[in-house]
């Protein structure tokens, strides 16, 4: 059932830097697959989406919230996060907002699109697909951790991918793991 696949790679390659028992914040998170990869892993879990069939299915394994995030007001305003987890999901004009809703010492997860991926599938928008070094752009105030820009075979997909952290202040440099 979709929703019930394994997470991204990416995603579970980094989660270990989630605080334990942490908040997370899934957005735009479908049928939340990695909704249901934290809340397994003891983490309290907000699944955003639009599509309230998608979210009827998180029942009992996530709060939920049904929000157009696109047109409509940002819903999470002054709350933050220790995670917060984005994928296959581009708009742009949130990139502030998602950056606002990560808490100091908490993570970003962002994995989708980049271009080149209109040669072999959709999405295939410009409008979709991110430009070289955008997530690093983006989420400029952030360290990063891990970052890739590239081509991944199994599906066939260009992507760009970012695990940063919000460093609290005053702190002496944590270690991330890798």
């Amino acid at each position: 059932m979709h929703g019930t696949e394994a997470p991204s790679p990416w995603i579970a390659r980094f989660a270990p830097l989630v605080p334990a028992g942490g908040t997370v914040l899934d957005l735009a998170c479908g049928r939340g697959r990695h909704s249901r990869f934290f809340a397994a892993r003891g983490h309290r879990v907000l699944g955003v989406d639009r599509d309230a069939d998608a979210l009827a299915t998180l029942q009992g394994i996530a709060e939920t919230l049904q929000a157009d995030i696109e047109g409509g007001p940002w819903p999470l305003a002054g709350r933050s996060f220790d995670a917060v987890v984005v994928t296959n999901y581009l708009w742009r004009p949130l990139f502030p907002r998602i950056l606002e809703a990560v808490a100091p010492g908490g993570v970003l997860l962002h994995e989708t699109f980049a271009q080149g991926n209109e040669t072999v599938g959709k999405p295939s928008r410009a409008d979709f697909l991110l430009a070289p070094g955008e997530l690093l752009h983006a989420y400029a105030g952030l360290r990063v951790v891990a970052y890739e820009d590239g081509f991944l075979e199994d599906p066939p997909r260009y992507v760009q991918r970012i695990a940063a952290v919000r460093e609290p202040a005053g702190s002496t440099r944590p270690r991330y793991p890798l």
